[in-house]
């Protein structure tokens, strides 16, 4: 499934790499920095695509006043700019660079980790203040301590793996993570609560979600070792800025570094106090700010806009956000599949029309298709085409569905061969691929041995007998209907034709 892109616009200050690489393939590309909520309302209309970095807010009206935008992508790891729910309710994809400023933030971090052990700001601004606090500032070593590492994705290890140098000893807490893949970096797996007591370092680096909001707080702070020292490079709120304030007071905590903050300028009297105190190192949000971040972001989200986009084969798409689905699509069959889905679904349609309170279920069968949970979402999408007017594409079909009112069951069972079957109340259609062509092999019990390929248009009559052939096909030719297979199973007629068209036939039950 590719995404048109006929216009990009990008509204923060993106390295001129990512429109330079736009352009060279087609792409017309507007730059506008700093627009109003008006302005961007009014300039998104004219694209189809839009870039940005943290400063423009993706908000549910700015993406509800948006019908041709198809695309947002974030020059940088995180989205909390972005409405995800709005985006997706409006099948607009969110994409963003997760491996773009990996390195960038993991050495900021690391910088932050040895800095704090040896006081090295303070130090420095001692120095300029022309005093000697030799005495003052005599620091720690890092060899042999704990560095706690909350959120192990790619910057958790890559700092794991730059502080095990000093010597340092790694614990990490990750849900996703294996003890074993853990292991294999050199890093022990525990839960929280197991680290809390041990950490004399702890660095986080997860998404802000709520799961995650105020992760390190009161309650926590007191579970953590006297001395214990917090980095932050990831994102405001993971820690809780006045438990921390409270905590650096009372002498618990020791020291803390802080690149990232609830409110990005700090304004508030809590996070301006916390950046004054003497042992915390604060940074203005400086975790991607290096030029080599800046250009691969920038470079990163312009090759995924021209793969989803299908201009280009060049490029991969690694940060699909909001619609993992699109992701697959673009790999091996699986887009012969989809389409396949998707017919069946159309087909599946017509017989719940006819009754609305009916029962929904897509099947997949065969070990190939194992795998391809996808295809249920490419029912519904099927289900649905011709029902909204909301943009509908695999990335909104759920919700869509879900306010429609239909509720799809989705399973899966071994067979001899991959198939997908949709089942509408009392009835029930089966489909498969085969020599690239999406093929019909059955209705209820009727069975089409050599399977019906699905090109076209087609209509289903269920018929009382041989006796109404004749009747049906005599209905088409009066219409002038040209008919370009027609075939027969038990009491069901399927008719191909080059357009889409409805006949109704008295006594004879036309779907």
């Amino acid at each position: 499934m590719s995404i048109k892109l006929s216009s990009v616009l990008i509204s923060d200050p993106v390295d001129s790499k990512c429109a330079d690489l736009l352009t060279s393939y087609g792409v017309p590309v507007t730059t506008k920095y700093k627009l109003s909520k008006d302005q961007l309302i009014q300039e998104i209309q004219k694209h189809d695509g839009l870039i940005v970095r943290s400063e423009t807010k993706v908000t549910k009206e700015i993406l509800a006043s948006a019908p041709n935008l198809r695309i947002v992508g974030r020059a940088g790891t995180g989205v909390d700019n972005i409405d995800l729910q709005a985006a997706t309710r409006n099948g607009v994809v969110v994409l963003n660079t997760p491996g773009g400023n990996s390195i960038s933030a993991c050495e900021l971090t690391c910088a932050l980790i040895s800095a704090l052990a040896r006081h090295v700001p303070q130090a420095t601004q001692s120095m300029k203040e022309g005093r000697w606090d030799r005495k003052l500032y005599s620091g720690f070593e890092l060899h042999g301590k704990t560095l706690a590492v909350l959120g192990f994705g790619r910057i958790g290890r890559e700092v794991a793996t730059r502080m095990q140098s000093f010597g340092m000893k790694i614990v990490c807490f990750d849900p996703i993570i294996t003890a074993e893949a853990a292991a294999s970096i050199g890093a022990t797996k525990l839960e929280l609560d197991e680290i809390w007591p041990i950490a004399d370092y702890i660095t986080v680096h997860t998404p802000l979600i709520p799961q995650t909001r105020n992760l390190v707080n009161t309650a926590t702070l007191a579970k953590c070792k006297k001395g214990v020292r917090i980095v932050n490079v990831a994102r405001g709120g993971i820690i809780d800025e006045e438990a921390l304030l409270q905590s650096l007071k009372s002498g618990h905590c020791a020291g803390a570094a802080l690149d990232v903050f609830i409110e990005e300028p700090p304004k508030h009297p809590v996070t301006v106090e916390l950046i004054q105190h003497p042992k915390v190192i604060a940074t203005p949000h400086l975790g991607a700010s290096t030029a080599e971040a800046q250009e691969r972001v920038a470079v990163e989200i312009a090759e995924q806009f021209l793969a989803i986009s299908g201009i280009t084969d060049k490029f991969t798409v690694t940060g699909i956000v909001n619609a993992p689905i699109l992701a697959a699509t673009m790999s091996g069959d699986n887009g012969i599949w989809i389409e396949l889905a998707k017919k069946l679904g159309q087909i599946g349609a017509r017989f719940f029309k006819k009754n609305m309170t009916a029962s929904m279920e897509s099947q997949t069968i065969g070990t190939g298709m194992l795998n391809k949970k996808f295809l249920h979402t490419a029912v519904l999408l099927g289900v649905l085409a011709g029902q909204t007017k909301n943009g509908l594409n695999l990335v909104n079909a759920p919700t869509l569905a879900k306010d429609a009112g239909i509720q799809i069951t989705e399973s899966h069972r071994d067979g001899e061969y991959d198939a997908v079957v949709v089942r509408v109340g009392t009835h029930q259609i089966k489909g498969t691929v085969r020599n690239d062509e999406h093929l019909l092999l059955s209705i209820d019990d009727a069975v089409f041995n050599n399977g019906i390929v699905l090109r076209n248009y087609i209509s289903l009559y269920h018929t009382n007998g041989p006796q109404d052939l004749a009747t049906i096909v005599s209905a088409f030719s009066t219409k002038g209907i040209h008919i370009n297979s027609l075939n027969v199973s038990n009491n069901w007629l399927v008719i191909e034709t080059n357009e889409e068209i409805e006949i109704l036939i008295e006594n004879i039950q036309g779907y």
